[in-house]
């Protein structure tokens, strides 16, 4: 592989870490910029987990260390995750990213649209909103829906879980981030493992890439917890919107 081609990757791959530790959605870099090496798409995917798992992780530990996690849904979601995911990387080569694609768009239009017309959303966090129901509710849509998502598709998975916990839990932004790491390295593993079974996963690029996204994610989930929601509500926006550009682009561009 070219240097250069080498040196973009790396770049990705810190960029990544550093969307994924504030709002999610650092597979709108890497994933591209993976493929862009002629790589197929299923070991794209693979190869994008591992590194992936690294920043997630760390970011994670980040968080964890200087605000509340809500492990009452973090912890039983992301063992769900992991099945749930594993699920939808076994399933990746059967079901068509076209099939799923103007529905994700459509769900993201959605979530932007919320966000914007509900600036108050995620900025205190709503603890009223939280009972026995909307905790299941909260777990079962992180752990099996979402997680299934990332296992089949995955840019946007962090996003998503923010938005849930958010609208169901009443969380704060930066708290539901810090509770979507913990699922969201659940998602990661459970489709790394499957992908590394069936033998897709190019380990010596994707643990290269994996430095480089531990020191994005740092950085991302530092400038989260030292800016607080607004911060966080920003990029969230303006993630969706370049998922929904980049979706809309694959789905009905030449």
């Amino acid at each position: 592989m070219p240097l250069e081609q080498v040196l973009v990757l790396l770049a990705a791959a810190a960029g990544a870490g550093w969307v994924d530790a504030v709002v999610g959605g650092g597979g709108l870099l890497q994933l591209p910029a993976i493929m862009m090496t002629g790589m197929p798409t299923v070991e794209a995917m693979a190869t994008n987990k591992l590194s992936s798992v690294f920043g997630t992780t760390s970011a994670a530990i980040a968080y964890a260390r200087s605000t509340k996690v809500d492990r009452q849904v973090a912890l039983p979601g992301a063992a769900l995750a992991v099945v749930s995911a594993g699920l939808g990387a076994w399933a990746a080569a059967a079901i068509s990213a076209e099939v799923l694609r103007p529905l994700v768009m459509v769900v993201l239009l959605g979530v932007a649209a919320f966000v914007t017309l509900r600036p108050a959303l995620g900025a205190v966090p709503v603890p009223h909103l939280r009972t026995d129901a909307r905790v299941f509710a909260a777990v079962a849509t992180a752990g099996v829906g979402i997680a299934f998502y990332d296992g089949i598709v995955g840019p946007g998975t962090g996003t998503f879980l923010i938005i849930a916990f958010t609208t169901i839990l009443g969380l704060d932004f930066v708290s539901a981030s810090a509770s979507a790491k913990i699922i969201n390295i659940g998602t990661n593993l459970g489709a790394l493992v499957v992908f590394g079974l069936q033998g897709h996963v190019n380990w010596a690029l994707g643990l290269g890439m994996a430095v480089c996204n531990v020191a994005g994610a740092q950085v991302g989930a530092r400038m989260a917890l030292r800016r607080g929601a607004g911060f966080v509500r920003i990029v969230l926006l303006c993630v969706v919107v370049a998922l929904v550009a980049r979706l809309g682009w694959q789905q009905f561009g030449p």
